[in-house]
């Protein structure tokens, strides 16, 4: 990728001689917009961008900003020179004999056979579609002359519209984001810096506040469940006797609106026996799951309190994001350079429907010399793509799949790594007798010494596996997408159910991994042992894990909806 690699051909928009459109110290260093002869001749912006449009592609300095035709130029280019000298700016370079006949222009394709209103996007002219009355319009007009006689209607370029509009909607709020961004970035670091401080407290002051908010929280969920229960029967017993009240909804059917339904004593029947049913089940959750809740509270409690003997552990996280982007940036960089190792590929480009030398790759320096254009006349060889037929261009799909294997391995790593290291720190904190006497001086920097130097192999050996079910399902959405189109019911359904089956083996996955690396980290034995471990004993304590996840869960949820609030209306005050 490093040798063949050139990210020039992603900067920069190619035209049909292979040269790129604003490239420094080269005759296209002004013009750095491409323009399209004929658009129509595009299926869809996506081929625009992937330069495989079959129409004559150049380098321009500015898009076309009106309508016109090459006849009607032609026609008055004695006594309206100006409009001549704009419109040839949008010819071929050097092309200026506007008494060449029409024919021979467009099958030479000297001239485009007309422009449209554009407007440059991602470095290329898209027309500039809008919309008037609901009514698709090109700077306001329905229809257009495409230039070989014929009136068009702008609803020609729907389908290019549909996937121009929605990039450009993308565009408009990713400007809006950063227009944001630019004007508040130091509210944006205010306001982060009061969220670290404020997060670090609540973490600190768990130990006091859990239990609290987790029953001020259940029970205003009991009392609220209550008054919707009470609600739900009011509501019961104000439409008794009312017409058309105690029609059952399997009478009125389907209704678009919903409020139909509110009108029908049986719809709040439901609701009250819904509402009751989960009131039931909360209550009797609570009587008999009522001392795992304690335990589970408890166990935060000590959470807490062991990150107020190891504060080191809060920004552990930042060396674990700091490993990830340099992953990130490595394969992002890989694989643009992989994407852009192929070589300029030139093929005919004929006019007419039937030349059997359309599409075969050519050379544009001996094309001429050949009996191509005597066959295929006005065929031209023009620059498709770029790619390559040696060994090494057939594979660079393969190479890509490496290169994102390696980025998935190498990221589930760094995840592993933290993970360890934290549970060594926390460990070390769990197993001292006399705290914080016996806790060692650097808990933090000992955990991540033992983690690099004894247990490298094992956290790899647990990030292989989970890269190669990550890696599995990556190819199958590869293929979703490419079978998007096809009929065959039984492959979709296929491919469904393999997505849905390593999707949750993913998520086991990652569950057992986390676990198996707190055994690692706490008797240092190797992956499998460790995970094995891990998972008996998980079973052995089902109920515990399960209702201490989800009560952990719940209120560091609960802090960051709290935390993010309160800093984000601490900050509107003080911008109002």
């Amino acid at each position: 990728a490093w040798v063949h690699g050139d990210p020039r051909k992603v900067i920069y928009p190619t035209d049909s001689y292979g040269q790129f459109c604003g490239q420094k110290d080269t005759l296209n260093e002004n013009k750095t917009i491409l323009f399209y002869f004929n658009i129509l001749k595009c299926a869809s912006p996506i081929v625009l961008i992937n330069l495989q449009c079959p129409t004559t592609q150049l380098c321009v300095s500015k898009c076309p900003d009106r309508f016109a035709t090459y006849i009607d130029v032609q026609a008055s280019y004695r006594y309206k020179p100006e409009q001549w000298n704009y419109f040839r700016q949008f010819c071929k370079p050097g092309f200026n004999n506007p008494r060449k006949s029409v024919a021979q222009v467009l099958r030479d394709e000297d001239c485009p056979s007309m422009i449209i209103p554009s407007r440059p996007f991602l470095k290329r002219c898209f027309p500039d579609f809008s919309t008037r009355n609901g009514v698709l319009t090109v700077a306001n007009q329905t229809t257009f002359k495409d230039g070989r006689g014929k009136t068009r209607n702008v609803t020609d370029l729907r389908e290019a519209a549909n996937g121009i509009n929605n990039v450009l909607d993308a565009r408009s709020v990713g400007m809006k984001i950063f227009e944001d961004y630019a004007i508040s970035w130091y509210w944006i670091l205010i306001g982060l810096f009061i969220a670290m401080i404020v997060s670090l407290l609540f973490l600190v002051l768990l130990r006091f506040t859990a239990g609290v908010l987790f029953w001020i929280f259940i029970f205003g969920v009991i009392g609220i469940i209550g008054y919707g229960i009470w609600h739900c029967y009011w509501e019961y017993d104000h439409l008794k006797g009312i017409p058309g009240s105690d029609l059952t909804i399997y009478d009125i059917g389907f209704q678009t609106d919903f409020r139909v339904y509110l009108q029908l004593r049986q719809t709040w029947l439901a609701f009250m026996i819904i509402l009751c049913g989960v009131e039931v089940i909360i209550i009797l959750m609570l009587i008999f799951l009522r001392n795992r809740i304690r335990i589970a509270i408890a166990l935060l409690k000590e959470g807490s309190r062991a990150i107020g003997y190891i504060m080191s552990t809060l920004f552990y996280p930042i060396v674990t994001f700091i490993l990830i982007a340099i992953c990130i940036s490595y394969w992002a960089v890989t694989a643009v350079f992989l994407a852009t190792s192929g070589e300029p590929v030139y093929k005919v480009m004929a006019t007419q429907t039937v030349c059997k030398y359309a599409n075969l790759t050519c050379d544009p320096e001996s094309f001429n010399t050949t009996n191509v254009t005597k066959l295929c006349p006005g065929a031209q060889c023009t620059f498709a793509f770029y790619g390559g037929e040696s060994l090494y261009h057939k594979y660079i799909f393969i190479f890509q799949l490496a290169n994102a294997f390696v980025f998935l391995w190498l990221v589930n790593f760094a995840i592993a790594l933290g993970q360890c290291t934290l549970a060594g720190a926390f460990a070390s904190y769990y197993w001292a007798s006399r705290k914080p006497a016996d806790i060692p001086l650097w808990p933090l920097f000992s955990s991540f010494g033992r983690a690099i130097r004894y247990h490298t192999g094992s956290l790899a050996f647990g990030a292989l596996i989970l890269a190669i079910v990550q890696l599995i399902r990556v190819i199958l959405e590869y293929l979703d997408h490419k079978l998007k189109g096809t009929q065959n019911s039984f492959t979709r359904f296929l491919l469904c159910c393999l997505k849905c089956c390593f999707w949750c083996l993913e998520k086991f996955l990652k569950f057992i991994n986390r676990n198996a690396y707190i055994m690692i980290a706490i008797y240092g034995k190797n992956f499998c042992t460790s995970a094995k471990d891990a998972f008996f004993l998980l079973m052995r304590n089902v109920v515990r894990v399960a209702v201490l996840d989800k009560v952990t869960d719940f209120l560091l949820f609960l802090g960051k909806i709290l935390v993010a609030g309160g800093v984000g209306k601490l900050l509107s005050l003080f911008q109002t």
